[in-house]
C-alpha cells in the first residue's frame, strides 16, 4: 500500500508541468466544456477534439442549503440535477454534478439538456455566463470518484450576479495523457 501511494505521488509530481496547464487551461475559461475542449485538441485526446456529456439519468442528489444559498435560491425554488461524464473520445475527462436552475434558463435550453448529450457549458453559452470558482484543489475532494487529479467547486453566474449553476468537477487522469500531439 505504501509503495502504492509514493508510486502515485511521483506520478503526480511528474506530471506537475502537465496538471499547472491543464489548471491554466480551465483557470482562463468560464465554460469546463470549452476548456476541455481546447484540451482535448491540443493534447491529441481525440479527433476530432468534441465533448459529449454522458448523464446518469437514473441519479438524483437533492441540493444541500449550501448549495441553494450559492444559487441565491430558497427551499422552494426547483432545481435540476445532471451528472454527467464529460467525454472527448472515449476519454472520460470530467466527473460533474451539477445543480442548476431551470426558471433561469430558456425553455428550449431545459429541453436540451433533459434529452441530449449536450454539455452544460455549451447550452447556456448564449447567456454570456461567468464561473466564480469557489474551491480548487490538486488531487481528489471526498465527493469525486477515486482517479481525480483535480477537483473544482464553482458557481456560474448570469451577468446580473444571478447563479444559473452549482457545479463540483472532478477531473481525470486521461487529461494528463499525451495524445497524438
Amino acid at each position: 500500500m505504501v509503495l502504492v501511494l509514493i508510486g502515485l505521488g511521483l506520478a503526480l509530481t511528474a506530471c506537475s508541468p502537465t496538471l499547472s496547464r491543464f489548471e491554466r487551461t480551465l483557470a482562463t475559461n468560464d465554460s469546463a466544456t470549452a476548456a476541455l475542449q481546447q484540451w482535448c485538441a491540443t493534447r491529441g485526446i481525440a479527433a476530432p477534439a468534441v465533448v459529449q456529456a454522458e448523464s446518469d439519468r437514473s441519479e438524483r442528489e437533492a441540493a444541500s442549503p449550501a448549495i441553494r444559498t450559492a444559487l441565491g435560491v430558497g427551499p422552494e425554488e426547483p432545481l435540476a440535477y445532471r451528472h454527467v461524464r464529460l467525454r472527448c473520445g472515449d476519454a472520460v475527462l470530467s466527473d460533474a454534478k451539477n445543480w442548476y436552475v431551470p426558471a433561469r434558463l430558456t425553455p428550449a435550453m431545459n429541453t436540451t439538456l433533459e434529452t441530449t448529450r449536450t454539455p452544460f457549458g455549451t447550452v447556456v453559452r448564449p447567456l454570456g455566463f461567468h464561473r466564480e470558482r469557489l474551491e480548487s484543489r490538486r488531487g481528489r475532494a471526498a465527493e469525486c470518484p477515486a482517479g481525480t487529479v483535480l477537483s473544482h467547486k464553482a458557481v456560474l453566474r448570469l451577468s446580473d450576479g444571478r447563479g444559473i449553476s452549482f457545479v463540483t468537477e472532478c477531473y481525470t487522469r486521461a487529461n494528463l495523457a499525451k495524445g497524438t500531439s
